[in-house]
């Protein structure tokens, strides 16, 4: 007769071990840390093995610790893939977590393409921002950082370039950057980087922008496309709108924001059918320039 030990022991270590803390692994199984140190103390001493030692600042894995969790996190991800696998039939939607202004800019505009080419599978978008967990209930996420977040894979998507748009109208009163005025520079609150990052590249670093200040890249540019100012645009946000003709870059330099866009996912999720369909889209449609992707869509 299988005798399973204490299961719930058995999965707050493994999360502990594989994400390298007590904190992140209550995060991700919906606990208190102190609640995932009980529950592992309490494993240790049904087993009667130590599989931690306890640092000041981190967790460290015995030996045991390690050879444990090395056959463990398989054993997990091979029974998430098969729950995956069971539920397919039944279910074919897929969930998205990304942030307002890349759902507004790009996924709700490009999701009549996945739609086109795989009509059975639902598409369901949850927003929250970039900074927002990786939510249980998300088949996958797109975030913008530097592709490093603990038991999750990370594929890249674009390079988030950094470039000035505003109407046309206001571009052709703009020759070289030194033209800039510092009340006329749109900003995002929760990018105060993007443009001491650009006017340093373009020579001019004492320039300080003091337009106005919007919560959101999102509404940023539409602040732009309504003549307000000259916003930071970046990628992918400006593509369709450049492409388009509904904002224009008054310079052409660009410049890296020093992170990039990803695809999210739980490893087991690979194998499903669907998000596979999902994944092939947009890492090729994240591949095609923009100008390419509108006359697709002019001619369909």
């Amino acid at each position: 007769m299988r005798r399973l030990l204490f299961l719930n022991g058995i999965k707050a270590f493994e999360a502990a071990a594989r994400t390298g803390s007590f904190a992140a692994a209550g995060h991700e199984l919906n606990v208190s840390a102190a609640a995932i140190s009980r529950m592992v103390h309490l494993l240790e001493e049904r087993l009667g093995v130590a599989l931690f030692e306890r640092k000041a600042n981190r967790l460290v894995t015995t030996a045991a610790g390690r050879a444990y969790q090395s056959g463990l996190t398989p054993i997990f991800d091979a029974l998430a893939s098969l729950t995956a696998q069971v539920t397919a039939a039944s279910t074919r939607v897929l969930t998205v977590g990304v942030g307002p202004t890349f759902a507004m800019k790009w996924m709700i505009p490009h999701l009549a393409e996945f739609r086109k080419a795989e009509p059975d599978i639902e598409v369901r978008i949850t927003t929250g921002g970039i900074a927002v967990p990786f939510g249980d209930d998300w088949s996958c996420g797109i975030k913008l950082g530097d592709g490093e977040w603990p038991g999750l894979v990370a594929e890249p998507l674009f390079a988030a370039d950094l470039m000035p748009v505003c109407t046309a109208r206001l571009a052709n009163t703009l020759k070289r950057p030194a033209d800039l005025k510092g009340p006329s520079l749109i900003r995002v609150a929760h990018s105060p980087d993007d443009w001491p990052s650009w006017l340093k590249a373009a020579g001019v670093p004492r320039l300080t922008a003091r337009g106005p200040e919007f919560q959101f890249y999102g509404q940023a540019l539409q602040a732009a496309s309504d003549g307000l100012g000259i916003a930071m645009g970046i990628r992918p946000y400006i593509d369709d709108d450049l492409a388009a003709g509904r904002l224009v870059a008054p310079f052409a330099l660009s410049v890296p924001k020093g992170m990039r866009w990803y695809l999210v996912y739980r490893g087991f999720h690979a194998e499903q059918r669907d998000f596979a369909a999902f994944r092939r889209w947009i890492i090729r449609a994240a591949a095609e320039p923009a100008a390419a992707r509108k006359g697709a869509r002019s001619a369909g």
